[in-house]
């Protein structure tokens, strides 16, 4: 069930808030746990039982964790364990297929493809019960005796399916005590309209673009102009896409008393790759940093393993986003950048004037949206080669494109910047209050509209 969807708006969310206010203070995450679980269960209603043997055995190894805290060695291997069975129900459901059919290619090996759906979410969920664990373990948070409340942490519905990846310790005190206001609530619903405006009608709006010039470039007739655009296209689609969803997973944890870490913090307005990556899906580079890169060493152990840590990571958050060969190239790519900036590149960035850094940035990190979306090695080299001219520089479609998506593309752009959240905060307190209840009603109506009437709806980080 997607937050974009007539029924996540007019029948999941219209039962749910009444359902849970109207709900005894003891009783809310009992409330919250049993209508995430229906959540979940939309979809697929049998990797229900994985959720729930997710729970369980991340909840009994908190608590052996705690038991055995005196014994390091043993408290270390219930850590290990935990970890061990995620990494195993994530890398079962979502790699065996890709694994079994790149090891069949040796001589001697033969290992079936099982085909078996990817539960939804289960990137984002495994990764949030790891850090449950691990944050015992290290004293960050308190073990979590009430099963029912660490259920609620697990499935809670707001960021179940993709995030912003919520670690156990940010929300360790909101689940046994949190706040219930008039104005988090209205604050959360103006974040979660926000964030729907965002998804349908910007991110669909230049989907549309993308999906017609890829199939451009399928069809052999894709121009150096087209595939730029394209890019472009994809870029602003998978932003707008995702922070979108990201504003409407933080605007529903506020109306339900929970404050949700930032994701993006304006990205495309970044002057390197490493600074995009503060700015980018900020909830996963945090857990790679915390949980792997800094206990692998981070960069305080020379120069050699600082490169080596690099890569692990980035192939690392590669292979998270999908079981393909261009997720790969496409961590490893960024590692790459990353490392040149890092001991390469530092000086004459420090050197170059703002403008030039920007494009530089953007650029790079375009180019590695084409690796991102192009699965297809294939489809992926002849995409580039259009990008180069092989194909022609342009043509009358690219002249089309131009001149129906210009205005979207400015809008876009206007959007990528700060530029709306400071004219917002320049308005008076009276002005804000009322146009706060306009927007919500407007972009409601708009939103609704373009549901009813639109049949493209997207959401690209669902496949995660």
């Amino acid at each position: 069930m997607r937050f974009s969807s007539l029924t996540f708006l007019f029948a999941y969310l219209a039962v749910t808030l009444p359902l849970y206010f109207i709900a005894p203070l003891r009783c809310r995450n009992l409330v919250l746990l049993a209508v995430s679980l229906f959540f979940y269960g939309w979809g697929e209603p049998v990797y229900i039982i994985i959720m729930i043997l997710s729970i369980l055995i991340d909840y009994t190894h908190g608590m052996l964790v705690e038991k055995y805290r005196d014994r390091d060695a043993l408290a270390r291997w219930f850590v290990a364990e935990s970890v061990i069975f995620n990494l195993l129900l994530l890398g079962f459901f979502k790699y065996w297929d890709f694994l079994a059919a790149n090891l069949s290619l040796l001589p001697g090996v033969s290992l079936p493809q099982l085909g078996i759906p990817l539960p939804i979410g289960i990137s984002f969920f495994t990764f949030q019960t790891m850090s449950y664990t691990i944050d015992v373990y290290r004293n960050d948070a308190p073990v979590q005796r009430n099963i029912v409340a660490f259920g609620a942490f697990v499935t809670m519905f707001p960021q179940l399916i993709a995030g912003p990846i919520v670690k156990y310790k940010t929300v360790a005190a909101e689940l046994n005590c949190r706040v219930h206001s008039t104005e988090g609530f209205s604050q959360g619903a103006l974040r979660f309209t926000v964030g729907l405006g965002k998804k349908v009608l910007l991110a669909n709006a230049i989907g549309q673009l993308w999906e017609a010039e890829l199939a451009a470039g399928q069809g052999g007739t894709l121009t150096a102009l087209g595939g730029w655009m394209g890019l472009l296209a994809y870029g602003f689609q998978i932003y707008f896409d995702f922070s979108g969803y990201s504003d409407m997973a933080i605007g529903l944890g506020r109306m339900f008393g929970f404050r949700f870490p930032e994701n993006f913090d304006y990205p495309y307005l970044s002057a390197s790759v490493t600074e995009f990556w503060r700015r980018w899906h900020m909830s996963l580079t945090s857990w790679f940093r915390e949980y792997l890169y800094i206990p692998l060493g981070g960069s305080r152990r020379g120069e050699g393993r600082t490169v080596r840590n690099i890569l692990i990571v980035w192939f690392c958050t590669g292979f998270w986003h999908g079981a393909s060969w261009n997720f790969i190239l496409w961590g490893l790519y960024f590692a790459g950048w990353l490392i040149l900036e890092k001991y390469v590149l530092r000086e004459a960035l420090t050197r170059t004037p703002v403008w030039l850094k920007h494009g530089y940035t953007l650029l790079v990190v375009f180019a590695g949206w084409g690796i991102f979306a192009i699965e297809d090695l294939a489809d992926l080299g002849r995409y580039f080669a259009a990008c180069l001219g092989k194909n022609g520089l342009w043509s009358a479609a690219d002249g089309y494109y131009l001149r129906s998506f210009g205005l979207t593309f400015l809008i876009l752009i206007l959007a990528s910047t700060p530029l709306g959240k400071r004219v917002w905060a320049s308005l008076p307190d009276g002005a804000r209050r009322t146009l706060e209840a306009l927007l919500l009603l407007l972009g409601l109506i708009a939103s609704t509209a373009y549901l009813v009437d639109g049949s493209y709806n997207p959401f690209l980080y669902f496949r995660f």
